[in-house]
């Protein structure tokens, strides 16, 4: 894919509404080059998320599994994700697991929120859905989630739903797969 660069993804929230979820952390990596910030939610966490996660909030400091993480705000952590996008010096394609679904709304609306769609949108050419990918390129596997694919493929276990680990494994199962033009751009959507 000599013109487009994809810069992998993901996402920790408050819980899996897409419509009103917060995010807690946003995570990218683009060959060695990797992005992670942690900003303090709002609304409370789901129980599930804190299970799946590991995240708790007390007296407005974020935790993870116990210890304390530094959290900047939520325009900064955005308007800094921005800016690392922006440093690859053209349009990317932001990949994730399940990108259409969840991924993509979240971020979309609260890019909206802030006023920053605009200029994410001067820097990200479209999204890829590795999930969709995984479907369309391997039929036959009875669970397509990254986890069970990460298994598959790469005979691997990791620590699953930490954005930086999720980003990181996603650019090894892509690179794995090496799909052609076409099948990316059969899951690539708009901004």
């Amino acid at each position: 894919m000599a013109h487009n660069i994809i810069v992998f993804f993901d996402l920790e929230t408050s819980g899996l509404d897409t419509t009103v979820c917060d995010i807690i952390q946003v995570s990218a990596i683009c060959g060695e080059r990797v992005f992670n910030v942690y900003t303090l939610p709002r609304q409370t966490l789901t129980e599930s998320a804190k299970q799946v996660t590991g995240f708790t909030v007390s007296d407005d400091c974020l935790f993870l599994r116990g210890a304390p993480v530094n959290t900047i705000p939520l325009v900064d952590a955005l308007t800094s994700f921005i800016d690392f996008l922006r440093s690859f010096r053209r349009p990317v394609l932001l990949a994730a697991h399940n990108a259409k679904r969840f991924d993509a709304p979240v971020l979309n609306r609260v890019l909206r929120q802030l006023s920053l769609r605009k200029e994410f949108q001067k820097v990200v050419s479209g999204y890829v859905d590795t999930f969709l990918l995984s479907k369309n390129l391997y039929p036959g596997l009875r669970s397509h989630s990254q986890e069970n694919m990460v298994r598959h493929f790469l005979g691997r276990t990791y620590n699953a739903h930490d954005a930086v680990e999720d980003a990181t494994m996603l650019q090894e199962l892509f690179n794995s797969w090496s799909p052609n033009e076409w099948h990316i751009s059969r899951v690539t959507f708009s901004t």
